[in-house]
């Protein structure tokens, strides 16, 4: 066996600088990201609906987001007083060896994740909630599962590699799917140590 850890994925990805992480790290900015990132272009009036914000604070956050390439407006979509606004192909990695080498790259990086698994673990109990509440269509093709397995640093990262492939080919085939009965659908994966004896 190699001590070579394998890369978790061969798909092109945006490693965030400090200056992108910075301006990424407010919540709204996150959950603005995230919002076109899950349900496609978006204006500054969109958003305002979605969050329950103005849409002078959203258009201010997207200007913010829009100055460090996180997101882009949409090329020949709207109006000078209304703009689309959406998300470049592609991965984003968040918490990058470098960002995380100063107490600014460190700060900001907590605070992007922090909030982007605050909305997953929110979206994932709403599910839940409505699931219980009603039997809906998802229930046979969703999935919410745990399993802790004893593996090497170079197995997780096979196992990793493996979940990413799956994920990457979903993305491939489905990313621009539009139609009756297509809706946005969230696939999230996690792979890592627990901390030893149990917290």
């Amino acid at each position: 066996m190699t001590n070579e850890i394998p890369l978790p994925t061969t798909r092109e990805q945006r490693v965030l600088d400090g200056g992108a992480l910075r301006a990424l790290a407010h919540p709204l900015r996150v959950e603005i990201y995230d919002l076109i990132s899950q349900y496609g272009p978006q204006t500054a009036s969109t958003l305002a609906a979605m969050t329950g914000e103005s849409s002078g604070a959203t258009s201010y956050h997207l200007r913010a987001l829009a100055k460090h390439d996180l997101i882009r407006e949409v090329e020949g979509q709207g109006t000078a007083r209304e703009r689309w606004w959406e998300r470049p192909r592609g991965g984003v990695q968040i918490g990058s060896p470098e960002a995380v080498k100063t107490p600014a790259g460190r700060a900001a990086t907590q605070v992007v994740l922090t909030e982007f698994l605050n909305r997953r673990h929110q979206q994932l109990m709403d599910y839940v909630g409505a699931s219980l509440r009603e039997n809906g269509v998802w229930d046979d093709s969703a999935m919410i599962t745990t399993a802790t397995i004893h593996l090497t640093a170079v197995q997780a990262a096979d196992v990793v590699a493996q979940l990413q492939a799956v994920i990457d080919g979903a993305v491939d085939r489905y990313k621009d799917q539009r139609g009756e009965g297509v809706v946005p659908v969230t696939v999230h994966a996690d792979v890592f140590a627990l901390p030893e004896k149990g917290r």
